[in-house]
């Protein structure tokens, strides 16, 4: 049998758009002569549909586009995800299908098994899981239908395997039709996976997966075949859509997991969030482009260099908003990033607006030399009333310039370096961002080398640095690291160089009991196993002791 694998990068809610890329990957497979079509899970809704499946009409809306797809299964069988009503099933009337089209009608189905319900999914809430599994026939050979979660078992310790118990019943071919989530070194995982439950069940696999950015969540695609004996037959790229067919009977790539091909570390940092940013916009016909705070920061410049990469540098504009501490080389170095860029840059003097709030809090507070942090963070919030004010009168998307690191830990000002509406960096520890910017300049200087060389610092206060309120970012985000995505408490967690366990309760304290901030910040582009947003559900308000 000769199958294509396609992945698309479907647009939630986009019936219709999604069912004509279905119809135009299914044409070019037909054209290539391939026989049977796979696509990804949910293809004609987009993932994941949330409540929409909740509203009116939506589910039905869907099936009338599968039903429009038939005509075309009469030329290729194709196999896609969709959403079925059901027999109620625990209060559930949905299903999570794989559907195959052949013949120009809907000649089977198979609900998904395994509905997660841990880090960023809550398929539970939505559908009812599959009871039986059983093989299909098409042209003769005997195929297994499987959803995303239903090849996890390798990983995950679920009582039931569907591929297992497919494979005992003799299918020749398992097809995994997926949207799984990208976060860095996840397309790899799932290829030593897959190729380890293949090689357990003596069968091959076509895993199909979505690609695009949805809202918080980036899908990477990178689709694949792996034979039996769990070698790579077939290899779609990451972070684009693709199409490749594979004759299963012939000779072709053959490659361990591991010898595929792949951007790693910092370049598949880039790919992902460039591709988040540059769908959130398209999606949603975001016009005219971003506005970026540009402080002179490395976090402001990377920002602004995948922004640039994502949306066009004629699309992003940097605004340059010097205060009373402001350096001279941070002035030159937010200008040089917009040259070296190509996006345009304006500058707005704000100490006019900062000595007028010092005379409103003298007769508000009563007269003093320093007002603290309140004096500090309005610098901040007449920076983001500035940003925001762009954003209202030329409908430019603010982007959000704060760290992981920081989000982490609190050190950051609501309603003023947290406006916006997507946080680009809100999963990528400070180290990360550094390695960006390197790899930014891999080809020759995009962001300037004194913005990476110089100590971090907010420039708030007079000779203001980072490291005068929070522990050096190695430190601190090796004890973060282990604390968020290990879910470690402080006694549990291993201090690094420079750190000992006072320190690492600190800074676990600070991490629980900025909670609050948090659920105020934009939306965060996952690039972690665990980042903040819908992936971590914790009360603002709890006395729970994370020292143990």
């Amino acid at each position: 049998m000769r199958i294509a694998l396609a992945q698309l990068n479907p647009t939630i809610g986009d019936l219709a758009g999604n069912r004509r890329l279905v119809e135009e990957a299914a044409a070019k497979a037909a054209a290539a002569g391939a026989e049977l079509v796979v696509f990804p899970e949910m293809a004609l809704t987009g993932y994941p549909p949330m409540d929409l499946l909740e509203r009116r009409g939506f589910v039905e809306d869907q099936l009338r586009e599968l039903e429009a797809l038939t005509p075309a299964s009469r030329r290729i069988a194709i196999a896609l995800g969709a959403v079925l009503p059901c027999e109620p099933h625990g209060g559930k009337r949905l299903q999570n299908a794989a559907v195959l089209l052949a013949g120009g009608r809907r000649a089977a189905h198979q609900a998904k098994t395994l509905l997660p319900t841990y880090d960023v999914f809550d398929e539970n809430r939505y559908f009812a899981p599959a009871r039986t599994r059983a093989p299909i026939e098409l042209g003769g050979a005997s195929l297994g239908l499987t959803v995303c979660e239903d090849g996890w078992t390798e990983r995950i310790p679920y009582d039931v395997d569907p591929t297992g118990e497919l494979s005992r019943q003799g299918v020749c071919l398992v097809l995994n039709l997926s949207a799984s989530p990208w976060h860095v070194g996840k397309p790899r995982e799932r290829r030593e996976m897959f190729a380890a439950l293949a090689r357990r069940h003596g069968v091959p696999i076509a895993f199909a997966n979505q690609v695009g950015g949805n809202d918080e969540l980036v899908f990477d695609g990178g689709s694949f075949l792996v034979d039996a004996g769990g070698r790579i037959r077939a290899s779609l790229p990451l972070f684009e859509p693709a199409l490749e067919c594979v004759d299963l009977d012939a000779p072709s790539l053959s490659l361990a997991p591991e010898g595929v091909a792949e951007p790693t570390g910092a370049a598949q940092l880039e790919a992902g969030l460039v591709l988040g940013i540059r769908d959130y916009f398209r999606k949603q016909s975001l016009p005219p482009g971003a506005v970026i705070g540009l402080s002179g920061g490395v976090d402001s410049a990377v920002t602004a260099h995948l922004a640039a990469l994502a949306l066009g540098p004629d699309r992003v504009l940097g605004v340059l908003m010097p205060g009373p501490f402001s350096s001279p080389h941070s002035i030159d170095d937010a200008l040089a990033l917009g040259r070296h860029l190509g996006i345009e840059t304006r500058t707005v003097d704000i100490r006019p607006i900062y000595e007028r709030y010092l005379e409103v809090f003298g007769s508000l507070l009563g007269r003093r030399d320093d007002y603290g942090l309140a004096q500090q963070n309005i610098q901040s919030r007449i920076r983001g009333a500035v940003l925001m004010a762009v954003s209202n009168a030329e409908r430019r998307l603010v982007l959000a310039t704060g760290n992981k690191s920081e989000l982490s830990i609190g050190y950051c000002t609501l309603y003023g370096d947290t406006v916006g509406g997507i946080a680009v960096l809100g999963d990528v520890y400070k180290r990360d961002v550094y390695a960006l910017a390197r790899h930014a300049n891999r080809a020759g200087e995009r962001i300037p080398a004194h913005t990476i060389a110089k100590p971090p610092s907010a420039e708030l206060a007079p000779g203001q640095l980072d490291e005068d309120d929070l522990p050096p970012y190695p430190v601190l985000d090796a004890v973060l690291e282990q604390a968020i995505e290990g879910g470690l408490g402080a006694d549990s967690i291993d201090p690094p160089a420079g750190a000992d366990r006072e320190l690492v309760r600190q800074i676990v304290r600070r991490l629980d009991g900025n909670e609050y901030k948090r659920r105020q910040s934009p939306l965060v582009l996952r690039t972690s196993r665990k980042a903040f947003g819908s992936g971590r559900r914790l009360p603002i308000v709890q006395r729970y002791d994370r020292d143990g």
